[in-house]
């Protein structure tokens, strides 16, 4: 088990290392180790040494994105929202709390956002960022989302990630 910590691995690697597990297992494991994992990205982002200005990637953001939502906050809401980042595409099914995320085209999406890049919509997202200025665009119903998203940030995070765009000197007023 040790030798799969050292660097960066593909599925396939870290499965021909661990003989006679199955692909199901090792999934069903990275699922129950999520919630670890988010505890550790609400962490770092409140961290005074995280960069938002950093480089992200579509799989980032949607990450991200999971691991910001206040799933208490988010209780009563539901929406089915896309999101094409590039040439790639996720659908996130936001219900009872919970975010699912898949890799995928939804048929009828409340909303759909499109971007060349990540970084954009984490402005839009996190930084309330007025989308046409950034080049997002948005279809479907905007405000209502937008607002509700946003404002699923935690507190702790929320305050952390605005006073590190002032001093960085970014020309938007985060939340």
């Amino acid at each position: 088990m040790r030798e799969l910590m050292f660097g960066p691995r593909r599925f396939s690697d870290i499965r021909a290392n661990l003989p006679g597990i199955s692909a199901k297992v090792l999934t069903e494991w990275g699922y129950a180790v999520e919630p670890v994992m988010q505890e550790l990205g609400r962490w770092a982002a409140a961290s005074p040494l995280h960069d938002p200005t950093l480089p992200l990637s579509p799989v980032s953001f949607m990450l991200s994105l999971r691991t910001m939502l206040d799933t208490e906050a988010a209780r009563n809401m539901e929406a089915e929202v896309l999101f094409t980042i590039g040439t790639v595409q996720f659908t996130a099914r936001l219900a009872n709390g919970a975010m699912p995320v898949m890799r995928d085209d939804a048929k009828d999406p409340d909303v759909q956002f499109e971007v060349p890049a990540a970084p954009p919509l984490a402005a839009v997202f996190y930084g309330r960022v007025v989308p046409e200025t950034v080049g997002v665009q948005i279809t479907g119903a905007p405000d209502c989302l937008r607002v509700h998203f946003s404002l699923q940030l935690t507190t702790q995070v929320r305050s952390s990630i605005n006073a590190k765009r002032l001093k960085a000197g970014c020309l938007y007023q985060g939340p």
